[in-house]
């Protein structure tokens, strides 16, 4: 199975899609990835060199895999740090080529915008663009909880904020929404959770909360979370594996005190995750 993965690419670190590509391979999934940016490495650091790929040339590399029947082998689109609503115009307009060629294929959105920590680091349009346009064509969302609160256009303080939120979500079309990073004030101090929402039922997987500071734990989640699904497993069991495998990665970063995301060390991780947590189901 293949996977066309669009999103940001780094020379340094593991974020975009030099987290979500070798991530995907080692699950065993061949990965088509196109650059929306080329930088040295992630903003985070305060300078980076590169560039912003044209929409123009994102378009004519998509065109290229069209030409050469690529499309019906598409199984799935994940689409991460778009760079410009532009681009993502060019994205959806690819989605839809690809499930006109496959109808099975899936759209998996990771509508990065921000966090927390940092709040928005998009423009307004690109904003406008992911939740006005992007969510209704998705099947997939992998918000964190800032980026929930955003699409939503609601707070999200409390695990039932959260899983309204997301059903607010499925109103506008997709069918599942999983939320990352959520904090809520409801839960226990030192964790973070997982939810996966879809209109019959939602779940929520807890981990502890570990010091990491490196960038690229969400984009590798989703991809983790998307290799599962490809593999036939239900969205409570793909999020429990996607959870026990970030968190082994998270935790090998977080031992050995790297500035960016252990991929490559913990890579075991991926597969065969050391943690196991478990799923409670909320309704």
């Amino acid at each position: 199975m293949s996977v066309l993965s669009v999103q940001s690419s780094v020379v340094l670190g593991h974020v975009g899609n030099a987290a979500a590509v070798p991530v995907l391979q080692r699950l065993g999934i061949d990965v088509w990835p196109v650059a929306t940016v080329q930088y040295s490495n992630h903003p985070g650091y305060g300078a980076w060199r590169g560039r912003v790929a044209e929409p123009a040339e994102i378009e004519a590399l998509l065109a290229g895999l069209q030409a050469r029947a690529a499309f019906p082998r598409c199984r799935a689109v994940l689409s991460g740090y778009l760079g410009s609503a532009a681009t993502g115009r060019v994205v959806l307009a690819a989605v839809s080529k690809i499930k006109k060629a496959n109808p099975d294929a899936i759209y998996v959105l990771d509508p990065v915008m921000g966090d927390r920590d940092e709040g928005m680091y998009v423009t307004d349009e690109v904003r406008r663009f992911l939740t006005s346009d992007a969510v209704p064509l998705a099947d997939v969302i992998v918000p964190n909880a800032f980026e929930l609160e955003v699409l939503s256009a609601r707070p999200v303080a409390t695990t039932e904020d959260a899983v309204a939120a997301a059903d607010g979500l499925l109103d506008r079309g997709p069918r599942l929404v999983v939320v990352t990073s959520l904090r809520a004030s409801d839960g226990p101090k030192d964790a973070i959770s997982v939810l996966g929402v879809t209109r019959d039922a939602a779940w929520r997987v807890t981990t502890p909360l570990l010091k990491c500071f490196a960038k690229g734990a969400g984009d590798a989640f989703a991809a983790l979370f998307l290799g599962h699904l490809l593999a036939g497993r239900r969205t409570r069991t793909a999020l429990v594996r996607a959870t026990a495998s970030i968190f082994g990665v998270i935790a090998k970063t977080s031992e050995i005190g790297a500035s960016e995301l252990a991929l490559v060390a913990a890579q075991a991780q991926l597969v065969r995750p050391r943690y196991r947590f478990g799923a409670e189901r909320l309704r």
